[in-house]
């Protein structure tokens, strides 16, 4: 392979960090808690950082980092000069050109639901035998990142991911904090509700979501009580039927996601795998999935939720409703905490630190 080839007529430089973050759009996600780690512990000072982005020019100007865009050659030399490679997604884009001494960290971007890799026949191959460190949040992860990934048994650093170590720290003062600096009205309740995102219609072209919901229907039986706080998916390209208001809000391109998982009273969501965070928080969950058969048919995924989640799955809206108007919070918080420990069982709110810990000390 050519970049094997090139790499051995490029020094490895000791002390370069490539960060590559959520397929080079955004500058968050465990990266970002590993890189912030970093800055705010002077040993570490003497390491350079570098960020891969699609738009490097406008997130090194908004963000004060150095960057190179992503796939570009520049990117691929620096991904053979840098030591340490960090990750949440598949930084080689297939390709095997890893040096012996780079020390390659990828801590994922979520637990799967979703058949992912080498499991889903319309994904990329995956080979991560020579990887270093891959977070799992619980021991079901082993099992899908060794099919799914190839990735060791000798990888698994049995911490969770960084960016979930803030939602162990999560206290109510900082509730009351992001309630007021939302925007949230006194007394009321907060749903955020995350769907996942649906495969392409129209051969990759757009990523529409069309929500099977009567959103005046929740507003009449749910808005009381109760403001909705929207986020679509990343990749979501377009919102169908869907009016905001002071309900109902878009929170789609909102940052920070921690932020509003802490701040919600409940989450709605479907097969995104963002119900393995919030079950961190021991918070009532309910599963929306009007497309359930269709979807699951389609897309493929691990296991059969009905049969795995402790929670009800609703695929009609009316029943849906009817459970978030008797709510009984005290048993849907004990579902989710049997959600936890099934599928979060090794994270242990303190990933940030060990990984750079090992990181730095292979």
């Amino acid at each position: 392979m050519f970049l094997r080839f090139l790499g051995l007529f490029i020094r490895l430089d000791e002390n370069l960090v490539l960060f590559v973050p959520n397929t080079g759009k955004t500058f968050n996600g465990s990266p970002k808690d590993i890189y912030d780690y970093m800055q705010s512990h002077g040993e570490y000072a003497a390491y350079r950082t570098i960020w891969a982005f699609d738009d490097p020019e406008k997130m090194a100007k908004e963000f004060q980092l150095e960057t190179v865009k992503l796939d570009s050659p520049a990117y691929f030399l620096t991904c053979l000069k840098a030591k340490y490679w960090v990750t949440d997604i598949n930084i080689e884009r297939g390709l095997r050109f890893k040096k012996k001494k780079t020390v390659f960290l990828n801590t994922w971007h979520g637990v799967a639901i979703k058949r992912i890799g080498n499991d889903d026949p319309n994904s990329a191959r995956y080979d991560y035998r020579d990887l270093d460190y891959l977070c799992v949040s619980g021991d079901y992860d082993k099992k899908v990142f060794a099919s799914a990934l190839k990735a060791p048994e000798s990888s698994f650093l049995e911490v969770g991911m960084p960016r979930n170590d803030r939602l162990f720290r999560a206290s109510a003062k900082e509730k009351l904090d992001l309630r007021e600096s939302l925007d949230i009205p006194a007394g009321k309740k907060v749903i955020v509700y995350v769907p996942t995102w649906r495969d392409s219609k129209d051969k990759g072209k757009t990523f529409g979501l069309a929500i099977e919901a009567d959103f005046k229907k929740w507003e009449e039986q749910l808005g009381q009580d109760y403001v909705i706080l929207f986020r679509a998916h990343s990749r979501t390209t377009d919102l169908m039927s869907i009016e905001f208001n002071d309900f109902l809000r878009d929170y789609s391109n909102y940052p920070d996601l921690n932020d509003l998982l802490i701040v919600a009273d409940v989450l709605i969501t479907d097969y995104s795998s963002v119900v393995f965070d919030y079950a961190i928080l021991e918070k009532p969950v309910v599963c929306f999935a009007y497309d359930y058969d269709d979807y699951l048919s389609e897309r493929g995924c691990y296991f059969q939720p009905k049969e795995v989640f402790p929670q009800p799955i609703f695929e009609q809206e009316d029943l849906l409703l009817e459970h978030l108007l008797h709510l009984d919070e005290q048993k849907e918080c004990e579902l989710t905490r049997e959600l936890k420990e099934n599928f979060m069982n090794r994270s242990q709110g303190q990933a940030t630190r060990i990984c750079v810990e090992k990181l730095f000390n292979k």
